[in-house]
């Protein structure tokens, strides 16, 4: 087999790895747990050859969605801006496509430095052949971990840990994906929702205030919508709002 096509299966085994790591994050929490799951898979202990792993997972690759939306920056992202959009009064602008692309390219602006870490401890490894692909999700599953640690809440970690009726962690790294990634999603959750309130509370006083002078005038027939929508949008302009929202969201996650 070429070099090239070589390293290109086992990048490829190495994404499907990680899609398996979103699947069964508990399973792949430990540095073997792909190579076992392989050998089980192949009946009589031994590891399947490297086109049929690759096979298995491709098979697998229907959970980078949620890959994508439950363990990177994105999920808060989306609803931010889903928020904004809602406050300025705007139905269907931007359209969802360009908030889901708005929200991916910032999530992977957001996500260069675990992504870099990716690579420099698993990616560029396994390629060389210098660890297999065991290890390989291991390491990339330990960068993930770390990025989703920052952004959860000790309250939802505590909470989910005590549904589960797990014992106490000695660390952070200690925390199994089965109880983080729940936590996480819930954190990423209330700092949305916490940060859509802020945004919206500036374009709601203005919506008030042009109610208060329809009412004051008569003209109750008249929604204050249409009136208000010009002076939200104003407003969003005149403070360059769109970069003052993109750039907060980007800072929210340092730390």
């Amino acid at each position: 087999m070429p070099t090239d096509r070589k390293r290109w299966l086992r990048r490829a085994a190495l994404i499907g790895g990680l899609a398996l790591l979103a699947a069964a994050p508990a399973a792949y929490a430990q540095a073997d747990g792909l190579n076992r799951a392989v050998a089980e898979i192949g009946g009589d202990g031994r590891p399947l050859s490297l086109s049929l792993q690759i096979l298995v997972l491709m098979s697998l690759l229907t959970v980078l969605p949620s890959l994508l939306l439950m363990m990177t920056s994105f999920t808060r992202i989306i609803i931010v801006l889903s928020i904004l959009r809602h406050a300025l009064g705007l139905q269907q602008t931007p359209p969802n496509q360009v908030l889901v692309g708005l929200s991916l390219f910032l999530s992977l602006f957001v996500m260069q430095p675990v992504i870099s870490e990716v690579n420099r401890v698993a990616i560029e490894p396994y390629g060389q052949e210098q660890i297999d692909i065991g290890e390989a999700v291991s390491r990339s599953g330990v960068a993930l971990h770390g990025f989703m640690m920052k952004q959860t809440r000790k309250t939802d970690l505590m909470m989910f840990a005590k549904i589960a009726k797990a014992p106490a962690y000695a660390s952070p790294k200690d925390v199994p994906f089965s109880i983080l990634l729940p936590a996480f999603v819930t954190s990423e959750l209330k700092t949305a929702f916490q940060i859509g309130f802020l945004i919206f509370l500036p374009f709601l006083v203005i919506d008030l205030i042009v109610a208060s002078a329809l009412m004051s005038l008569g003209m109750m027939m008249l929604s204050p919508t249409i009136i208000s929508m010009p002076f939200k949008l104003l407003l969003f302009v005149l403070v360059d709002g769109w970069a003052l929202t993109m750039g907060s969201l980007a800072s929210s996650f340092v730390g």
